[in-house]
């Protein structure tokens, strides 16, 4: 069935230009270079992530975090085992619910989270040199909508399988 707006036709697929692989290489790239920066103080781009995610107050389940972080329970709890090992986050039962284990920051952990941003800042910008604020205003945008599109694309895609 044809699409209203077709950008990508089967016989003239431009792999090294279509907009998913060119967003993927941005995204290694930035990981890469904030990896980089990152390295020296203890943190991967796996750790530094939750962490800041904690710092922010966004999650204090493990559940929560990883669905914040896009990544899977199981590797959250190794990432938190790694980051607990470091002095950086703390892990308790809740006193309401046995089952769940809240996380909270160390001191340590806080000072480490509060350096995140000056490291993201700096890649960002670096990746962004020559936009003006509106192009990068604009940019933004389309990131969302496309990020909207593809929510509804996959409720389209559950809905058409349930039926």
């Amino acid at each position: 069935m044809p699409h209203p707006y077709a950008f990508y036709r089967p016989g003239e697929y431009p792999a090294d230009h279509d907009v998913g692989y060119l967003m993927k290489r941005i995204v290694n790239g930035l990981a890469h270079d904030i990896d980089a920066l990152l390295t020296p103080q203890g943190l991967t781009h796996a750790q530094w992530m939750p962490l800041y995610k904690l710092h922010l107050g966004q999650g204090s389940t493990v559940a929560e975090l990883a669905d914040m972080c896009l990544m899977d329970a199981g590797a959250m709890t190794r990432t938190l085992d790694r980051l607990e090992r470091k002095g950086l986050v703390r892990r308790t039962r809740s006193v309401t619910d046995r089952r769940v284990v809240d996380l909270a920051l160390t001191p340590e952990g806080r000072c480490a989270a509060a350096r995140i941003p000056f490291v993201l800042c700096e890649v960002l910008d670096a990746h962004l040199k020559g936009f003006s604020k509106d192009e990068c205003s604009m940019l933004q945008s389309f990131l969302s909508r496309m990020l909207v599109n593809a929510a509804g694309s996959r409720s389209q895609r559950v809905k058409q399988t349930t039926q």
